[in-house]
Parts: structure tokens; sequence; C-alpha cells
């Protein structure tokens, strides 16, 4: 299933997540899936590349780069090494949304240490109360042409 490529971007990169953030806070699907509020770490940590975004409301209010303790200061934090995130966003890519084996729970449910980790189990528990929507997120990258550096 192609998507309409809209920007071309470099993962992982602030510019690709701000990217990311402008095509879903042009996404009226997304507004339709409901409110999101959190603040979500991204990390690399192979590659010593470190975000942070916040959801608000019906929009990606912030994305910026951080050091890995800002990335940790998060209600949880999504931590793959860089082929693991490739292969995700590869698989996105390919058929226009996350594989049923390629979806945040299951590559959650499958890390022994966990997808979505935090210091906190009530502010990691926002990557459940908020999964539809982060999905939506990552699945929108389909309309990036991304390169990986």
């Amino acid at each position: 299933m192609a998507q309409e490529t809209r920007v071309k971007a470099t993962f992982p990169s602030l510019e690709w997540l701000q990217a990311l953030r402008d095509i879903i806070n042009a996404d009226e699907v997304y507004k339709r899936i409901g409110t999101c509020d959190a603040v979500v770490g991204l990390k690399v940590p192979d590659r010593q590349k470190f975000f942070l975004l916040t959801f608000e409301a019906f929009e990606v209010l912030e994305v910026k780069e951080v050091s890995e303790s800002g990335a940790e200061n998060s209600d949880f934090w999504l931590e793959l090494t860089f082929d693991r995130w490739q292969e995700l966003l590869q698989n996105i890519k390919t058929n226009g949304k996350a594989d049923l084996h390629h979806t945040l729970n299951t590559i959650d449910l499958e890390d022994p240490e966990g997808f979505a980790r935090s210091r906190d189990g009530y502010r990691r528990d926002a990557f459940y109360r908020f999964n539809q929507s982060f999905q939506h997120f990552f699945d929108s990258s389909a309309k990036i042409d991304t390169t990986f550096a």
C-alpha cells in the first residue's frame, strides 16, 4: 500500500520527528481518535539519539532533541536499537501501517524489558491509555521518504 510522500528526512533526527509532527497536526483522522496527553521519550541508544515529544489534546505540541536523562524524564520512553527502529519504520512504509508483528503493543509484549519503559508505573500507563494515538503517529511515518543514518 503506497503512501503519498510529503517530505524526505533521515531517522533518527529532529527534522524527521518535526516532519511527523506536522503530518499529525494536519491529520483529521488523528483528531478523531481522541485526546492524547503525554510526554514521551524516544531513545536510539546505539546512535546516542534521544528525543522528547509532547502530545497535548489533539496535537503534538513539541518535539525536541534532549539528553538520555531528558528522554527518561517523561511519562515513558520508547527504546529500541537503531536496527529495530529501522525494521519497524520500513515495515510501516511497506504496508502503509504496522503489520501485526510490528505494532507498538506487539513490540512491547515481545521485549522482555518492554518497549515502553518508565520509572513510574502510573506514568507508563499512558502508553496503553493512548496507544491508538501513538500507533497512528508512527503509522503516519509512511508518508515520509525516510532514509536511515
